[in-house]
């Protein structure tokens, strides 16, 4: 199955470095560009696309802004990975907040960006946990509990939502915990719907604007 792809930058020399990197995958195809948030919902409306590449940094309707908009209005959504010139970029952690499923440096490495396509394709979140913590300490609005603890999570769920914010796989999560790995889907998704979060990575940013896990400003 060929994984489409919507490429959405401002720059040009940028859309077309990303076509060149997807389109030389024999699983992967680039279906369309745009150079603004606002084109987005017209276009994954008319193509479809599995993955956005979405830039964080527009000059009219930004990504944080697109990504809102899709995941509101979209019946099936697509999986959107943010695309950043720097990493700690509080652009970068609305859009995380917002419900992107992971985000890309521009300066990645061709095999980074086309590993990264397929991870979120496949349903998954792409987390950082050091660069997440980072964003946290340097951008969370402030303490946000009551969310957590109206989540009322049981003491198992608690265990795997701190290993989820250390960017554990279910696999590993079973491992440490030493339960089956669908025992541990069934905690997730447990996690999932209790703090009503898209993805796991919406689930840690909870954990660390409660409280619940702490981040560090060193990473």
């Amino acid at each position: 199955m060929t994984i489409s792809v919507l490429v959405v930058d401002d720059e040009e020399l940028i859309r077309v470095g990303l076509r060149a990197i997807v389109d030389a995958q024999p699983d992967l195809t680039v279906v369309g560009e745009a150079a603004d948030g606002a084109e987005v919902p017209p276009l994954v409306a008319k193509l479809r696309p599995d993955v956005v590449l979405m830039d964080v940094r527009m000059p009219a309707i930004d990504g944080i802004q697109a990504t809102r908009h899709l995941l509101a209005t979209s019946a099936n959504p697509p999986r959107i990975l943010v695309v950043t010139t720097f990493e700690n970029d509080e652009y970068v952690y609305q859009a995380l907040r917002a419900g992107a499923h992971g985000f890309l440096l521009k300066r990645a490495r061709p095999a980074e960006v086309v590993d990264a396509i397929r991870v979120v394709a496949k349903g998954e979140s792409l987390l950082f946990p050091a660069a997440l913590r980072r964003l946290v300490a340097a951008y969370a609005p402030g303490p946000a509990g009551d969310r957590l603890g109206r989540a009322r999570l049981t003491e198992r769920e608690g265990e795997v939502l701190r290993l989820m914010a250390t960017g554990l796989s279910n696999s590993e999560i079973a491992t440490e915990l030493v339960l089956g790995v669908e025992t541990v889907k069934t905690h997730v998704g447990n996690v999932l719907a209790k703090l009503g979060a898209r993805d796991r990575t919406q689930a840690v940013i909870a954990a660390y604007e409660a409280g619940f896990v702490v981040p560090s400003p060193n990473g």
